[in-house]
């Protein structure tokens, strides 16, 4: 799998401390994405599975989640690294521009972020937003936990 970057955040995931691994070769391509230089696999350089497991319990005891931007169009690494992540006691988050993914992901996963950004609709944020923000275990959107001033 290649990434771009990782970065430490409290955006992603209200109330949660994530550590967010942005994935190239997106070939999903929303046409408002903000991202636009993880399409290109070149941008990124080789993530293998033993550096993974180094940053994961370099920041275990700061972080909760554990969140791909994008990655299922490398499937089976984001499934070892996800169980990684398992095995280590985090949680796991995705973030796609997709409508849905594979079921044989999604079983290792608490959170999946779906929908491709449209300028117009907005993000997670925004009332109006085509995007879903859904907790895997019980089937529940959370978009409410990112938009402020609502019941």
């Amino acid at each position: 799998m290649k990434i771009y970057n990782y970065e430490i955040s409290t955006l992603e995931i209200p109330n949660e401390i994530s550590l967010c691994f942005n994935v190239t070769g997106c070939n999903v391509k929303c046409i408002d994405c903000h991202s636009k230089f993880l399409w290109n696999i070149d941008n990124g350089w080789e993530l293998d599975f033993e550096y993974f497991s180094k940053i994961l319990e370099k920041y275990s005891n700061y972080i909760s989640y554990v969140c791909f931007m994008g990655g299922e169009w490398f499937e089976e690494d984001l499934i070892k690294m996800l169980k990684i992540s398992k095995e280590k006691g985090l949680k796991n988050c995705l973030f796609t521009g997709r409508n849905d993914i594979k079921e044989n992901i999604k079983q290792y996963l608490d959170l999946l972020k779906l929908g491709g950004f449209i300028k117009e609709l907005g993000g997670l944020e925004s009332l109006n937003t085509n995007q879903k923000m859904i907790e895997l275990k019980t089937g529940n959107c959370l978009n409410y936990l990112f938009q402020k001033n609502t019941n």
